[in-house]
């Protein structure tokens, strides 16, 4: 009996460890198809048009290493000029939709019986499934034909708000309503607190994972957004990094050389900003889960 029991458990055994040889082996078939595009355009960035058509899947090309992509790219692009504009939309996008959407959430969580709070929660989900694409078109009619708002970075930031305070305020929900005890505003309160301070002071900081989670989503989303901007903004001088890469493509060719060397540009301040966040995904992910 027991050699049976012993013989059921090496089993059970070999059956986990293959199981979980499997899993690694698809896990690195996945990462290996998730990172093939950027390993094409980390290595073509660095070669010349031959080398990318002729051998693009190589390391290094014939003709050698050259760093030129970057410099024709930078000034063909005005990459400074339009790093700026960048920075600046997704920047103060990203600071307001962290401020209204903590605040609104907070309102929401610590007043259920409003009926306000009910119907604002419940329209902030319901417009979460509403796809872009819907209502572009009466978007631009409304902004740019009725009220002439178009063609500015201030009407771009609003509206990169106004898309995404919904996610914002469904995740800062969560993580108020379980991971905020109401016992610390309760202190402050008899201490002499007032709301507006208890908030800022007590509350906002134990968000900080949630904060940094929407900080990291949002902007990403708004660093390579291309089709919001491209809708919002006519002026060559206000475009943003993704609507600037456009002038490499041409009727009749196109530099790949400059496109792969432009988008390494746009996608290396949005990387190091996510690998010194990225500690904060996983507890601010977690941090709206219902506890048993």
């Amino acid at each position: 009996m027991a050699k049976t029991l012993s013989t059921e458990n090496e089993k059970a055994i070999v059956r986990q460890r293959i199981g979980h040889a499997l899993m690694i082996a698809f896990l690195a078939v996945l990462l290996v198809v998730f990172i093939w595009p950027f390993f094409l355009v980390l290595t073509n960035a660095f070669k010349n048009m031959s080398d990318i058509t002729g051998e693009p899947l190589s390391l290094i090309g014939s003709h050698g290493f050259t760093i030129e992509n970057f410099t024709k790219a930078m000034r063909k692009m005005h990459f400074w000029r339009v790093f700026g504009n960048s920075a600046i939309i997704t920047t103060f996008s990203t600071i307001l939709t962290i401020l209204f959407s903590a605040m609104a959430a907070y309102v929401i969580v610590r007043n259920p019986k409003w009926t306000a709070s009910k119907l604002t929660f419940s329209a902030m989900v319901a417009s979460m499934v509403i796809p872009f694409q819907v209502i572009m078109v009466p978007l631009v009619a409304v902004y740019g034909g009725t009220l002439g708002l178009l063609n500015s970075r201030t009407t771009l930031i609003f509206m990169h708000v106004g898309f995404s305070v919904s996610l914002a305020v469904f995740m800062f929900h969560g993580a108020i309503k379980t991971n905020v005890p109401v016992e610390l505003e309760e202190a402050a309160e008899i201490d002499g607190a007032s709301k507006w301070r208890t908030f800022w002071t007590i509350v906002f900081p134990l968000l900080k994972p949630t904060a940094a989670t929407v900080a990291i989503i949002d902007a990403m989303a708004f660093w390579n957004d291309y089709l919001l901007p491209s809708l919002v903004l006519t002026d060559k001088k206000i475009y943003t990094i993704p609507i600037a890469t456009q002038v490499f493509y041409g009727t009749y060719s196109t530099d790949i050389g400059l496109v792969m060397a432009a988008l390494l540009l746009a996608m290396l301040p949005i990387l190091v900003m996510y690998l010194l966040l990225q500690r904060f995904i996983v507890a601010g992910v977690t941090a709206g889960a219902v506890k048993g």
